[in-house]
């Protein structure tokens, strides 16, 4: 594939922000209310993708400058941005052109350094209190304020040099040093903590509140195990991260985060979380006994923002992103598998990029469409949680939910075209999964894999398409497109 130049204009969460409020995409809100305001207004705006960033400051009971930033990546526009892409790309597009660049990527290290902005205020001992930032209550029914949506927490492999970045939610307590630390099982951090633990050993660990937005949207993506994601992030923006060794775990922490909670997850401490609004748009898990950060440390910059993004119901602001990522992420998996053909791929936002996923291919045997369907729906990118696959001809666009669904109406037929996968990898937010089932800790589901191509063996005979070819549409669109104005 063709080398695209990448162009990642800002270094941190404050150039973005400078350079968002420059192309008319920041609006800033003052003296709302951290419960009652901040969550219905980011709900309010999620179902819309041209909606602003929204910059809350002179939050009710908190110093001025003490801000929450929310909606920031709820945009195609700044998605790309935030990628160095073009502000005006299609998502399939943006897409697309991340495909590109993940293909040709170098990896590039992080660089240590002796001190950076986020360590203008070090709090530890008695001074490390978490309640004295203006965290929302983000969901009307959530078990309280949860201060890791926007985070990525750091974790390090105690087997190997693997530093590992994921998106995990963080819940505030009355404590002033203690806040929930919850990680679906399967995931990178989840298998890590694991081994500290079977150790009888605390873990060290991290929570990054207000990164830079480009390795955020890294650490909610699905990068291949043992694969650090400050060096696949530095290498998307083509230079390194800065950072500094952490005084309490020794973990390389941003220098140009925010706030950042240092501290450990001991192996038998554990505290209810929950419930939370989660991304499939339910409370699929209720309160449970989940490990903790006891936090030892607490570094942030004068002004400091908390970056926001709450799961909201589908499509929103996390699937617009997550479908530009994940979808390029599963079309390399599907290659790299051998999968020949694959013409595109989509995770689809109204499933949370999730449980709704589309591959259209050449075919070129008899076979192919199953291969492609079980393939999609077991590698890394798709595996979690998902639902269904739909795997359709080339002649049909992935990312129009109308082809998707027209093709699955009239290729398909469900006596032959679907195939089921049993006992599949999901979580206890699936809002599918039992009352027994939860109780029993048995968090699998099914997988339906829905071939809407044509019938290989008479594919020929099909009967053919009523509407104009590609060619011929974009041609009239051409001539004629302003009549759709």
């Amino acid at each position: 594939m063709e080398r695209k130049r990448n162009n990642v204009q800002h270094k941190d969460l404050r150039e973005w922000l400078k350079a968002i409020d420059a192309i008319g995409e920041l609006k800033i809100i003052e003296g709302a209310d951290r419960d009652e305001d901040i969550g219905p207004i980011v709900s309010m705006l999620a179902p819309s993708y041209t909606s602003p960033a929204i910059l809350f400051d002179n939050i009710k009971g908190y110093p001025q400058g003490y801000r929450v930033l929310a909606n920031s990546l709820n945009s195609y526009r700044r998605i790309g941005f935030t990628l160095g892409l073009s502000l005006d790309l299609k998502p399939f597009e943006l897409s697309s052109r991340l495909l590109g660049l993940i293909e040709n990527i170098n990896l590039i290290p992080p660089k240590f350094v002796e001190k950076g902005p986020v360590m203008e205020n070090i709090l530890t001992g008695k001074d490390v209190n978490v309640l004295k930032f203006p965290t929302p209550k983000w969901h009307e029914n959530d078990g309280g304020r949860y201060i890791g949506t926007g985070t990525f927490d750091i974790i390090k492999d105690p087997d190997s040099n693997w530093v590992n970045l994921g998106t995990y939610r963080v819940m505030l307590f009355e404590e002033p040093t203690r806040v929930g630390f919850y990680i679906t099982p399967g995931k990178h951090g989840y298998i890590i903590r694991g081994k500290y633990f079977s150790l009888n050993k605390p873990c060290p660990v991290a929570a990054v509140v207000g990164g830079d937005p480009l390795l955020f949207l890294v650490t909610s993506t699905e990068i291949p195990s043992g694969v650090c994601e400050y060096d696949w992030a530095g290498g998307l923006r083509g230079r390194a991260y800065e950072v500094f060794e952490g005084k309490i775990t020794g973990l390389p922490l941003p220098a140009d985060a925010e706030i950042i909670l240092e501290g450990f997850s001991q192996p038998e401490v554990r505290h209810p979380e929950g419930p939370f609004g989660e991304w499939p748009g339910y409370y699929g898990g209720g309160i449970e006994e989940e490990p903790v950060i006891d936090v030892k440390a607490i570094y942030h910059r004068n002004d400091p923002i908390i970056l926001g993004v709450p799961p909201q119901c589908p499509p929103d602001e996390q699937a617009r992103f997550r479908a530009v990522f994940r979808s390029a992420l599963l079309k390399k998996e599907m290659e790299n598998a051998g999968i020949p053909g694959v013409i595109e791929c989509w995770c689809h936002e109204v499933g949370g990029t999730r449980l709704l996923l589309a591959v259209s291919i050449k075919q070129s045997y008899l076979g192919q469409a199953r291969q492609a369907g079980h393939v999609a729906s077991q590698c890394r990118a798709g595996a979690y949680a998902g639902r269904y696959v739909v795997v359709v001809d080339d002649d049909i666009d992935v990312t129009d939910l109308n082809e998707v669904v027209w093709a699955m109406c009239t290729r398909s037929d469900p006596e032959t075209s679907i195939d089921i996968i049993k006992r599949a990898w999901s979580s206890r937010i699936d809002p599918m999964v039992s009352p027994e089932d939860r109780i029993k800790g048995r968090f699998s589901n099914s997988r339906a894999i829905i071939d809407a191509t044509r019938p290989w063996e008479w594919k020929d005979a099909f009967p053919k398409v009523n509407a104009p070819s590609r060619e011929l549409l974009a041609k009239t669109k051409e001539k004629w497109g302003f009549l759709l104005k």
